[in-house]
């Protein structure tokens, strides 16, 4: 019996939903967390994406006007994810620069606490305050991205549940 890629259950079937941009075999129950895909040579009534899990039917709504061709764009693929190393990057910059951590608030016009946590790791940088201190140092900030998407392919029957492949950073 095939199990729920988010809760673990076994159920009898499951649906393809899209979670912050990563497709899952989800039970119906988990299903509300994202955005189901459907396959358009499924049923003739259905749409490529839609955010309904049950009830109305694709082609009764037809208020969006889109084609099943396109496809609708989760958010989370199109942000950046912040580098695991900012904190070394920002403090590497502002040293190289010669400047204090009280000069640097003061040019980008921020808290000198707000720097002290950054570079700390204690804080993710605001959407504007990365903008100041990318274009400040003339840095990125930014992961580089897909490198680990190697890590999420699988030979295996997709009896792997997203527990399974979680890392908990507990320290």
């Amino acid at each position: 019996m095939p199990q729920c890629e988010m809760c673990g259950a076994d159920k009898p079937s499951l649906t393809t939903t899209k979670v912050e941009g990563a497709e899952l075999e989800l039970c119906d129950d988990c299903t509300e967390f994202g955005t189901e895909v459907r396959q358009t040579e499924s049923s003739s009534t259905s749409t490529k994406y839609s955010t309904s899990s049950s009830g109305s039917s694709g082609d009764s709504s037809g208020s969006s006007g889109s084609s099943d061709s396109s496809p609708r764009h989760d958010m989370f693929d199109e942000m950046d994810t912040v580098a695991s190393d900012y904190d070394d990057r920002i403090r590497s910059a502002r040293e190289d620069r010669g400047m204090s951590q009280e000069d640097l608030a003061d040019e980008l016009n921020e808290k000198r606490s707000l720097i002290r946590k950054l570079e700390r790791g204690d804080v993710l940088p605001s959407d504007d305050v990365q903008q100041k201190l990318e274009s400040a140092f003339d840095i990125s900030l930014t992961e580089g991205g897909g490198a680990d998407d190697s890590e999420w392919s699988s030979d295996s029957s997709g009896s792997v549940t997203l527990g399974d492949v979680v890392r908990r950073e507990d320290g």
